[in-house]
């Protein structure tokens, strides 16, 4: 497993289809992921700080693990299958639950919890970018800067 950072959410166009895109912390590969509009939001939210005035899923959810007293350990992404990724929570008890990946990284952006990638999965789906190449990867970033989560409004 390789630890992975949340770079941010964008539209891929001309598909419209949102992704969200992780990068291992040592390394130079980056980790695409389809995702919903609904998904892209909470990802948004999450990372912008924004706190909604009534709790959303995903901040539910880290309402009742906190209010029940369970601690997220980690997020995991397993597996890639015919491109549909899969994602494990790992929680503080030991137990492990199944999960989409989007949903996993909402959820672990809110709790702290740090992301992981399986090394298969990046073998298989990840895309290395070479040093030289990151002035791509800063002119994403600067579009990471001006997006605002009502740009995943599905319309």
């Amino acid at each position: 497993m390789r630890e992975v950072d949340v770079m941010g959410v964008r539209v891929e166009m001309p598909s419209n289809q949102p992704i969200v895109l992780l990068r291992e912390v040592t390394g130079e590969r980056y980790l695409p992921i389809w995702i919903g509009a609904v998904e892209a939001t909470a990802i948004a939210f999450a990372q912008q700080g924004v706190v909604p005035p009534r709790p959303l899923t995903h901040d539910l959810l880290k309402d009742v693990l906190e209010a029940t007293g369970n601690e997220l350990d980690e997020v995991r992404i397993t597996e890639v299958k015919d491109g549909v990724f899969f994602a494990t929570l790992v929680f503080g008890s030991g137990a492990e639950v199944s999960a989409r990946p989007s949903d996993s990284i909402a959820l672990a952006l809110r709790t702290g919890s740090r992301i992981f990638c399986a090394e298969e999965v990046l073998d298989e789906a990840g895309l290395a970018v070479p040093a030289e190449q990151e002035d791509e990867v800063e002119k994403f970033r600067e579009f990471l800067d001006q997006v605002t989560p009502e740009d995943f409004d599905a319309h």
